[in-house]
């Protein structure tokens, strides 16, 4: 994470240097648009992998699992929920937007970087035992998906991006919630130990299940609008390579349906694995609300996406249009 901050000051000093202006403002540096293409080059991948880093891209997404694993519950869902999404906006907002012909020229190695943070997330998550290591790893496979969905660079796959964003937000802190929860009554995280869950605190298994398959793209979640948005956005380039890597990526759907169903079976049904859990209590009227506001949120988002999705769209078009516009200048 030291190292990302440090190729971030960098890159950022590098814009503020060889851009002229006497600002940091993004909207006048965006305007003024006077950085050689030769120097964007040098420029782009310091600032793309400092904030990627943030984002947990693939190689540099290791520091991510443990610090999830570490930390407290409440600290988890805000790094989680919140913190993450600083990479994908950096990466989009000053990476791409302001470094654009770099951004064209060399997209396609972070394309294939992103790609593995998708599958190799997903792969990653089904072999962990800690409830955490796996939620932590399922961040990496998701927030892969956003940096995946901006490389895109279509209006289509940037607002399924932001929209993940939004999704993978409500998800996880819902997942770090309940797992917190879980492990306050049974003080371990190991799926290993733990079994039979529905039957002695229901309601915070049903939340588990709910947020589950809210995880792995279920019709009707925040997951599948972001996911199915990505997905269509990205299918838009017409060449072979954007083609190929979207359908890669696409195989972390199926990778995510087999750790989510593995887990969920494994904690919530069948025999209950310690006697001494029988004794325990199902959640209080706080806890009941606080996990409730979260799934209205991600079954809200996932039933009626339009207002959010026009508003991302609408934003992003003069956006995406700029991008384009000085790409096709330079290729001139």
């Amino acid at each position: 994470a030291y190292g990302g901050s440090a190729l971030l000051i960098i890159g950022i000093i590098g814009i503020y240097f060889f851009s002229g202006a006497t600002t940091m403002n993004i909207l006048e540096l965006q305007a003024l648009h006077n950085i050689p293409e030769s120097v964007q080059k040098v420029l782009f991948p310091f600032v793309f992998i400092g904030f990627g880093v943030l984002g947990a891209l693939f190689p540099f997404h290791t520091w991510s699992p443990d610090g999830h694993a570490s930390a407290p519950t409440a600290v988890s869902m805000l790094h989680a929920g919140v913190l993450m999404k600083l990479g994908g906006y950096g990466c989009f907002r000053i990476a791409i937007v302001l470094l654009p012909e770099a951004a064209h020229q060399l997209s396609w190695i972070f394309i294939i970087l992103t790609t593995i943070s998708v599958v190799y997330g997903a792969f990653s998550a089904c072999v962990q035992t800690d409830l955490k290591y796996i939620n932590a790893y399922s961040s990496v496979s998701h927030c892969g998906l956003v940096l995946f969905a901006l490389l895109m660079m279509t209006q289509t796959s940037c607002t399924g991006a932001i929209l993940q964003m939004l999704s993978h937000g409500l998800m996880t802190a819902l997942f770090f919630a309940l797992i917190g929860m879980i492990y306050g009554r049974t003080h371990t995280r190991d799926i290993r130990q733990l079994g039979g869950l529905m039957k002695i605190m229901p309601f915070l298994s049903v939340g588990y299940v709910i947020a589950g398959l809210a995880n792995l793209g279920l019709p009707g979640f925040s997951g599948f609008v972001a996911e199915m948005t990505i997905f269509v956005g990205s299918f838009q380039n017409n060449d072979v390579f954007h083609r190929t890597a979207t359908i890669i990526a696409c195989t972390a759907i199926v990778i995510t349906a087999v750790y989510i169903l593995r887990v969920v079976g494994k904690i919530l049904f069948g025999k209950v694995a310690d006697p001494h859990y029988e004794q325990l209590t199902d959640a209080t009227w706080d806890e009941r609300f606080a996990v409730g506001c979260l799934i209205f949120c991600v079954a809200g988002l996932g039933l009626a996406p339009l207002w959010a999705s026009n508003i991302i769209s609408d934003t992003l078009g003069p956006i995406i249009d700029h991008i384009n516009n000085v790409t096709a200048i330079a290729s001139l």
